[in-house]
C-alpha cells in the first residue's frame, strides 16, 4: 500500500485542474489534500492554508515549516480589500551588524554561516497564522492540525525530490536529531518519514494556541537549539505584522504583493511597470526580443533592490518612489537593442545613499494559492531558506537560517548597508506572493514561486504569461524560466530557449545556463471557475471541486 502511495504521489505529472467551488495549489500532493479538506468542511482560505503548511511542515522539511517564516496575502471578497501578513524571522535582540564577519572583519563563507552559531532567526510563520486565522478563520484552530497530526503519526513516503536533498545534504548528517530523523543506519535518506515528536508539538499547538510555540518547554528548546544569542524572550516578544499590500498598474490590471521587509512586490512590479513602457506587448512570446526586455528590466529592479529594500520598520524605503510613474518613465529609457550588461541603481524620490546589499537568499521555500467558495483567497509563500534551514532540528521540525539573508558586511566605503543586521529586524527577503485584478476590480490571479532571489522573475513570467500571453497557469508554470538578477542573463538548461541563446548574446547578453528550479501554484479565476496550474518541476497539484 507504502508502494503504491508514493507511485500515486510522485510518478504521474500534474494535469491542468479546473473547479467550479474551490481550489488549493500547493507543492504537495498531501498538502494540497489537507488544504482541500478544510475547504470541505466549509472553512475558508485562512483555514486551508494553516492546515497545508503544517503537512508541508511533514513532507517539504527542506523547504518550510513552523520553525521558518512567511508572507500571506489575503483578498477578502465580500469587502474588496487586500491585507498583507508578515510573519518574517526577527533577529534576537543579542544580534549585532557584525553577525557573519571573521576576526578580520571578512564575510564568513556562507555554508559556515549557515551552519554556525547565529543564522537562527526567531520563527514567525505560527504567529502570522494565528492572526490570520483569528481575522479570517471560519474553522476551529484545533481542527486545522488534524491532517498533519494524524500523517506524522502514520508515516509518510519521502518524495523524490526530499530524497535527493538529503542525498546531497552534508551538514544535516551532523546533528542529532536529524540524521536519526532522516538517515537510516547505513546513511542513506529513509524512506518513510514518521514523525510522533512533530505531532507532539502540533498537538499542544492546536490546544493551546501559539503561545505554546512562543512560551514553555517549546520556545525554550528553539532558543537553546538556535544559539546566537537566541532566547525565550526573543520568541516571548515575536509579533506578526499586519502591513499594507503594494499594488501597482500592469496593461489593465492591478498587480497586488507584498511590501518591505519582502522585495518581491516591488521589484515585481516594477518589472512590470518598466516591460509596459518597453511595448514588452509586442514581443512575441518566449522570443529572443521578450526574454531581452525581461532581462533588462530586471536588471534595473534588482539594481534598486540592492540598494534600498530592507525591513522598513529599521529604514526608510522610498516604495513610492520606486514605482512611481515618472521614476519609471526615466529607467525605462535605459532599456535599448543591445543590453546595458549591470545596470546601477537609480536616485528614487526620498532614497537614501544607502550600500548595496547583493545577498540573494537560498531556494529552500514553499508556495500555496487558495480560494475558496465565498471568492476569497490567499497567496502564501512561506520558508525555512534553507534547503532544512539552519540544519537543526527541534522538537520535530528543522529551524530557519534566514539571518543570513542580512547582508554580511554592514558598511561599504563609509555607507551603510540598508539590510544589515540589527536586534530585531527582520532580513531582506525575495518572496513574492501576488494576486491580480482585472480592470473591474475582479480577482483573476492568485501566484507566487519558491526560488530565493529568482523568485522575483519566476512571478514576473507567471503574470505576462497570463496577461500578455493568454496561457492557462499550468501552461504558464511549465514554460521555460529565463531573467537575470543584475549579473549574467539566466536560461534554463535543457529547455527550448536554449535556441535562442545565439540571439541574445548577438544583443550584448552574457549567457549563463542553469537549473531553475521554480515551484509556480497559480489559481486563475474567470468566467467558467477556477483552473489550477502547478509547477512540473515539482511534486505539487492543484486540486479542487
Amino acid at each position: 500500500m507504502r508502494a503504491l502511495l508514493a507511485a500515486l504521489l510522485f510518478v504521474l505529472p500534474p494535469p491542468v485542474q479546473a473547479a467550479e467551488r474551490h481550489m488549493v495549489a500547493a507543492a504537495h500532493p498531501l498538502a494540497a489534500e489537507a488544504g482541500l479538506a478544510m475547504l470541505r468542511q466549509g472553512g475558508g482560505a485562512v483555514d486551508a492554508a494553516i492546515a497545508a503548511q503544517m503537512v508541508l511542515t511533514l513532507v517539504e522539511p527542506q523547504s518550510s515549516g513552523i520553525g521558518g517564516g512567511a508572507f500571506l496575502l489575503h483578498w477578502n471578497a465580500a469587502s474588496a480589500k487586500v491585507t498583507s501578513w508578515d510573519g518574517r524571522e526577527t533577529a534576537p535582540a543579542a544580534a549585532r551588524p557584525e553577525r557573519f564577519l571573521d576576526e578580520a572583519g571578512k564575510p564568513l563563507p556562507f555554508r559556515q554561516a549557515v551552519v554556525g552559531e547565529g543564522s537562527v532567526g526567531v520563527p514567525g510563520v505560527v504567529a502570522m497564522l494565528a492572526e490570520a486565522h483569528q481575522r479570517h478563520g471560519k474553522l476551529a484552530w484545533a481542527t486545522l492540525f488534524q491532517p498533519a497530526v494524524a500523517l506524522a503519526e502514520a508515516g509518510v513516503p519521502v518524495s523524490p525530490r526530499l530524497r535527493a536533498a538529503l542525498a546531497a545534504d552534508e551538514d544535516l548528517r551532523r546533528d542529532e536529531p536529524a540524521r536519526s530523523y532522516f538517515y537510516g543506519a547505513d546513511g542513506q535518506p529513509v524512506a518513510m518519514l514518521r514523525n510522533p515528536e512533530l505531532a507532539a508539538t502540533l498537538r499542544l499547538i492546536a490546544a493551546e494556541g501559539p503561545r505554546a510555540f512562543y512560551e514553555g518547554p517549546v520556545a525554550r528548546d528553539i532558543a537553546l537549539a538556535a544559539g546566537g544569542g537566541m532566547t525565550a524572550l526573543d520568541l516571548a516578544g515575536y509579533r506578526a505584522v499586519e502591513r499594507p499590500a503594494v499594488c501597482g498598474p500592469y496593461r489593465g490590471h492591478t498587480i497586488c504583493g507584498m511590501g518591505p521587509p519582502s522585495s518581491g512586490g516591488v521589484a515585481v512590479l516594477q518589472i512590470l511597470g518598466l516591460l509596459e513602457r518597453a511595448d514588452f506587448a509586442a514581443a512575441a512570446p518566449m522570443s529572443p526580443r521578450a526574454v531581452h526586455l525581461v532581462a533588462e528590466a530586471s536588471r534595473l529592479a534588482f539594481a534598486d533592490r540592492a540598494r534600498y529594500l530592507a525591513d522598513s520598520d529599521f529604514v526608510p524605503v522610498p516604495v513610492h518612489g520606486l514605482l512611481a510613474p515618472d521614476y519609471l518613465d526615466v529607467r525605462a529609457a535605459l532599456i535599448g537593442a543591445a543590453s546595458m550588461g549591470r545596470a546601477e541603481a537609480g536616485e528614487p524620490a526620498f532614497a537614501w545613499p544607502w550600500a548595496p546589499s547583493l545577498g540573494e537568499g537560498r531556494p529552500g521555500t514553499s508556495h500555496l494559492s487558495i480560494v475558496d467558495a465565498w471568492g476569497d483567497a490567499v497567496a502564501m509563500t512561506t520558508t525555512v531558506e534553507g534547503p532544512f534551514g539552519a540544519k537543526r532540528m527541534v522538537r520535530g521540525f528543522p529551524l530557519n537560517n534566514e539571518l543570513t539573508d542580512f547582508e554580511f558586511m554592514p558598511v561599504e566605503a563609509g555607507r551603510p548597508a540598508a539590510n544589515r543586521v540589527e536586534p530585531g529586524k527582520r532580513p531582506r527577503s525575495s518572496m513574492a506572493p501576488t494576486l491580480v485584478f482585472d480592470s473591474q476590480g475582479r480577482l483573476r490571479l492568485v501566484t507566487g514561486s519558491p526560488g530565493g532571489g529568482n523568485i522575483i522573475g519566476y512571478v514576473v513570467k507567471a503574470v505576462v504569461a497570463a496577461i500578455d500571453w493568454a496561457m492557462d497557469p499550468q501552461a504558464a508554470a511549465a514554460l521555460p524560466n529565463f531573467g537575470s538578477r543584475n549579473g549574467p542573463t539566466e536560461i534554463e538548461a535543457g529547455t527550448a530557449l536554449e535556441a535562442i541563446v545565439p540571439d541574445l548574446r548577438a544583443l550584448g547578453h552574457e549567457i549563463r545556463l542553469r537549473a531553475l528550479d521554480s515551484g509556480i501554484q497559480t489559481i486563475a479565476i474567470g468566467p467558467a471557475g477556477l483552473t489550477g496550474g502547478a509547477d512540473p518541476r515539482r511534486e505539487g497539484v492543484a486540486l479542487g471541486d
